[in-house]
């Protein structure tokens, strides 16, 4: 597994491993940059098929911590971390107090946060371990019946982006009729599918858990698909919120949405299939721009949370992603390019 060598390092500050066999962790922290603050990001917990696959995300995922950072707004670098395991078969409490030991033992350098596979409950046990996490509502905060779950806000935030997408690329004021195919159901892509139900969007929906598709299409009148059909769909919008490297060689061929504003990170395979949909005329929405909510809302956190100013925050998302599309058609580049750039004349300051 190289590290140094490796082709996602890309300037990363800093890469830490650790192994507890007392509780079976293992885990990967990496910090990408911390120009504009500490580095903030969730840990993931995933049945990785390979070391080699769990390293790759994390660099992937903290390097566009960083990004995502800097074009939302807020005054804090990126970072990640990565739970290499089941999150349905192998947490325990045990788990996650080490793993909270091991965000301690880095002195600050990293702050922990929910993200896929691990729960706000998850993140209240390794809080016993460190101090150094973000997204769990103080005293004060759960009196008022918050949780800390950024997840809401990561749905309203690519609610509110797919709609700006929706605009540029179809031109369409409203998503009565717009048929989006949402890939990946759980607490942001069914959040999401909720608000595009709301909003008249017809909906086909997969998920590899298939009690979550069955919801969808009890409470939302989705139509289930397949989890191989799903991207080629003959949709207006297709909606990745599971999977990273969706946008590959061996889906771009086939796809037939005009847009694509999902939720998932790390979209794009490689930077060159950010090229091949621009070339298509593919509007797609940078996934670390479309789905800022979740650290817009974390920043907020604590007391007195007020959610006309978080609201407003997330709205921004449409407007940064109009300015995107607006500077992808004038310099004729992609937009995930155009997004890089924008992003790093902020956090590297030119």
């Amino acid at each position: 597994m190289p590290v140094f060598s490796h082709p996602e390092l890309d300037a990363h500050e800093f890469i830490a491993f650790h192994s507890d066999p007392a509780s079976g962790l293992r885990a990967i922290i990496a910090v990408h940059n911390t120009r504009l603050g500490h580095a903030l990001g969730g840990c993931r917990m995933w049945n990785y098929a390979s070391e080699d696959d769990a390293l790759t995300d994390v660099l992937r995922l903290s390097r566009g911590m960083t990004y995502k950072a800097a074009l939302a707004g807020l005054p804090q670098g990126g970072g990640k971390s990565v739970i290499l395991g089941d999150p349905r078969k192998d947490k325990t409490p045990q788990l996650f107090h080490a793993m909270g030991r091991f965000v301690e033992s880095l002195s600050g350098k990293y702050i922990v946060a929910e993200d896929s596979g691990t729960s706000v409950a998850d993140l209240h046990l390794m809080a016993q371990q460190t101090r150094h996490i973000a997204g769990v509502a103080d005293a004060q905060a759960q009196a008022s019946g918050r949780t800390g779950d950024p997840s809401p806000a990561t749905a309203l935030g690519v609610f509110i982006g797919l709609k700006s997408a929706v605009k540029t690329g179809l031109g369409r004021d409203d998503l009565n009729g717009v048929r989006v195919a949402v890939q990946g159901l759980g607490n942001v892509g069914f959040r999401l599918a909720q608000h595009l139900h709301q909003a008249g969007a017809k909906l086909f929906v997969t998920d590899i858990y298939p009690p979550a598709v069955e919801r969808a299409v009890q409470e939302l009148g989705a139509t289930a698909v397949g989890m191989g059909e799903i991207a080629s769909l003959d949709v207006d919008v297709f909606a990745p919120c599971a999977f990273g490297a969706i946008l590959n060689d061996a889906t771009l061929p086939s796809i037939k949405a005009k847009v694509i504003a999902g939720a998932a990170n790390n979209q794009l395979a490689q930077a060159r299939h950010g090229q091949a949909l621009f070339d298509r005329g593919i509007f797609y929405a940078p996934d670390y721009v479309i789905n800022a909510g979740g650290i817009i809302d974390i920043h907020y956190e604590g007391a007195g949370y007020d959610v006309a100013v978080v609201n407003a925050h997330l709205e921004k998302i449409g407007s940064t992603l109009s300015a995107i599309f607006e500077r992808s058609k004038l310099e004729q580049k992609p937009t995930a390019a155009i997004a890089d750039r924008m992003a790093e004349e902020i956090f590297l300051g030119h």
